[in-house]
C-alpha cells in the first residue's frame, strides 16, 4: 500500500514471517502433515513439512531442528488453521456429519409407561438413606425423610401446593410416608436452609446409580426464571422497566445416560468458569472420570489443570486469542497443540458436550423452566429438587434399557 511502510524481512520475527507466508503462499494438508512452502525461494523449490507428535508441532527445517523452537513454517500452519476455525469451534472447511442415534422403543415405551409407579419407589429408597436428626424437645417434627420424599414428589408432580396435597394422600395410601402433612408444613421445610446440603448430597448419591456405566462427563449451565421482578430506569424509553430476575444452575452430566453427578446454584450472571473445578471435584468423589467437554466459557488454565488432576483429559476449545506460547509443557499446551493439529479427532471429543443441552432440555420439558417459589432459599432449594428427580427418570429409562440394577450406593468410595 502506497505511504505504509514494510518491514524488512530480515528484521521480522519468527510469528510475522509465519503470517507472511500464508498471504502468499498456498499451504496444503497431506497425511503426513501440512506442506509449507520456502519463504526465501518465493514459493518454489524446497518445501518443509510441519506435523504434530501428540504433545507438540515439529518441523523438518534446520534451524527448527536445531534450535527445538517453533520456526516460521510452525507459526505458518497455525496462522493458517486459526483462520479456518470459527468462533463455536468449528472448521468452516470442513462438513460435519450429522450423528444421529437408534431409539430402543421398547424399552422407551416400558419406562415411560410405568415411571410414576417405580419413581416413588426408588425416590423411597433415596429418601430412605437420610438420617433423621435426633429429637431434643418440643413438638415432634415430622420425618424428614418423608418431607424430603414429599417436597421431591411435589416438584416431580408439577402441581402447586394445594392441588398436589392428592397426591401426598396416595402416597399415604401406598404405604411410602407415615402422615399426610398439611401443605404450609411442605412449604416451610422447602424455606430452610438447612436442607440444601442434604439435597446435594442426594444429587450426588442418585447418580451412583449409573456411575459404572459413565466415564465421559460435560458442563455446562442454564437459567430458571422466578416469580420475582427487578426494576430499573431506562434512559432509552424515559421510563421505570423491570425484568424477571433469575438463577443459574450449573451442572455436570455423563454424556451417555444424560445422569447429573454434581450442582452448582448461583445468581443469573455469574460466570460459568469458576465453577467447572467444584463440579469435576465432586463428580471424581464417586464416578471415574474419563473426559471433560465444554464451550469456550470454560477455557483456563486453572479448569484444564483442574480437570487433569483428577485423571480425565480436558476437551475445551481455545479462543482465538490464545498463543500458546506459555506453558507449551502443561496440560494447556498439549490441548492447545492437539485442538489445532488434530482438530477433526478433537471435535469427535469435544461434541459429546451437546449432551448436557439435552439434559437442560429435559429438566425443564418435564419440570419446568420456571420456579414458583418466592424467597431465595426456597428457589434454590426447588431448583435443586428437580435434579434427582430427573437422575430417579433416568435410572428408570435405563433400567430397561441398559438393565442396570437400579440401586443407590451410599458409601462415597473412589472407583
Amino acid at each position: 500500500m502506497v505511504g505504509q511502510k514494510v518491514k524488512p524481512y530480515k528484521l521480522m520475527s519468527r510469528e510475522e514471517r509465519g503470517q507472511d507466508i500464508v498471504k502468499r503462499f498456498k499451504i496444503i494438508k497431506t497425511n503426513m502433515g501440512w506442506r509449507v512452502p520456502s519463504q526465501s525461494r518465493n514459493g518454489s523449490g524446497n518445501a518443509y513439512l510441519v506435523s504434530f507428535n501428540g504433545h507438540k508441532p515439529k518441523c523438518n527445517y534446520p534451524d527448527c531442528q536445531l534450535r527445538n523452537n517453533k520456526c516460521k513454517h510452525i507459526h505458518a500452519v497455525e496462522f493458517y488453521i486459526k483462520k479456518s476455525i470459527s468462533e463455536e469451534g468449528e472448521v468452516t472447511t470442513t462438513k460435519g456429519v450429522k450423528i444421529t442415534y437408534k431409539q430402543d422403543w421398547k424399552a422407551y415405551d416400558n419406562a415411560q409407561t410405568n415411571e410414576k409407579l417405580v419413581f416413588l419407589r426408588l425416590l423411597k429408597d433415596l429418601c430412605n438413606t437420610i438420617e433423621q436428626p435426633n429429637y431434643k424437645f418440643g413438638r415432634p417434627t415430622l420425618p424428614l425423610s418423608d418431607m424430603i420424599f414429599i417436597s421431591a414428589l411435589k416438584v416431580y408432580s408439577t402441581f402447586s401446593l394445594r392441588r398436589f396435597m392428592s397426591d401426598v394422600k396416595i402416597a399415604k395410601e401406598m404405604g411410602l410416608i407415615d402422615h399426610v402433612p398439611t401443605y404450609m408444613s411442605v412449604s416451610n421445610y422447602m424455606r430452610k436452609e438447612e436442607i440444601t446440603d442434604l439435597l446435594h448430597e442426594l444429587i450426588t448419591l442418585s447418580s451412583t446409580a449409573l456411575r459404572e456405566v459413565e466415564s465421559d462427563f460435560a458442563v455446562d449451565s442454564s437459567g430458571f426464571s422466578t416469580c420475582r421482578f427487578a426494576r430499573y430506569f431506562s434512559y432509552k424509553h424515559g421510563k421505570e422497566m423491570r425484568y424477571k430476575e433469575w438463577i443459574k444452575a450449573h451442572i455436570i452430566t455423563g454424556v451417555k445416560t444424560n445422569i447429573v453427578t454434581a450442582v452448582e446454584i448461583t445468581h443469573g450472571h455469574k460466570n460459568d468458569s469458576p465453577s467447572l473445578p467444584h463440579l469435576v471435584e465432586q463428580t471424581a468423589k464417586n464416578s471415574k472420570v474419563g473426559e471433560v467437554s465444554g464451550d469456550r466459557a470454560y477455557s483456563s488454565r486453572d479448569n484444564l489443570q483442574a480437570i487433569e488432576d483428577v485423571g480425565a483429559a480436558p476437551y475445551i476449545p481455545f479462543k482465538k486469542n490464545v498463543s500458546g506460547k506459555r506453558g507449551v509443557l502443561g496440560i494447556w499446551g498439549k490441548m492447545y497443540h492437539y485442538f489445532l493439529y488434530k482438530h477433526d479427532e478433537f471435535l469427535e471429543h469435544y461434541h459429546k458436550r451437546s449432551n448436557v443441552e439435552t439434559v437442560f432440555h429435559m429438566i425443564k420439558t418435564k419440570f419446568k423452566d420456571n420456579l414458583r417459589s418466592k424467597t431465595k432459599t426456597t428457589q434454590i432449594n426447588e431448583l435443586l429438587l428437580k435434579i434427582p428427580c430427573h437422575n430417579i427418570c433416568v435410572v428408570i429409562q435405563e433400567i430397561n434399557e441398559l438393565g442396570v440394577r437400579g440401586e443407590f450406593v451410599v458409601e462415597k468410595e473412589v472407583r
